[in-house]
């Protein structure tokens, strides 16, 4: 049978609903980097953890080991190169739209950003992608990309792009 198409909006909601049920899960990642004023590129690989809610671990295996931890009302920032943690304060529910803090449980994909389908084909018949611009201007980005699967709707790409040009990758 053919799939019925969905509009942006019932996507959105559906994937809301979905990630607010889910209360915590683990995946491993590829992190691509690349653009920006630089005009650099970076690959990384590593894993991340979520813990609803507002707890997650992303840990990064290579090319460096570096650490991302949200806890309670602070993110640490480790890399061990550095010999420094850096701390600073999660944004408050509402003001959460960094796009890893939805994982998260903090911030609200139809409340917080306009969605659209962009006039990009989707990587395989068997995903949806959604393009997300918030409601009020970010300093991280721009816009962003979710390609979720089309039965589970489990994300398998989030893609963000940032005024310079930078667009930041992961795979899940």
């Amino acid at each position: 049978t053919p799939q019925v198409a969905r509009t942006a909006d019932d996507l959105a909601a559906a994937l809301q609903a979905k990630y607010a049920a889910v209360t915590d899960f683990s995946a491993s990642f590829v992190h691509k980097y690349r653009g920006g004023v630089l005009k650099k590129e970076a690959l990384e690989r590593g894993t991340v953890l979520i813990k609803k809610p507002g707890r997650m671990r992303w840990t990064y295996d290579s090319p460096e080991r570096k650490v991302f931890v949200a806890a309670g009302r602070r993110i640490y920032s480790y890399i061990p190169e550095d010999r420094q943690v850096v701390v600073s304060e999660v944004p408050s529910d509402d003001d959460a739209t960094t796009p890893a803090l939805f994982l998260t449980g903090k911030g609200h994909l139809t409340r917080d950003f306009v969605v659209s389908i962009p006039d990009v084909a989707d990587p395989t018949p068997d995903t949806y992608t959604l393009k997300f611009t918030p409601r009020r201007r970010e300093a991280e980005y721009d816009w962003m990309l979710l390609v979720v699967d089309r039965t589970t709707l489990q994300i398998r790409t989030l893609v963000t792009v940032d005024a310079l040009g930078g667009q930041s990758t992961f795979v899940f």
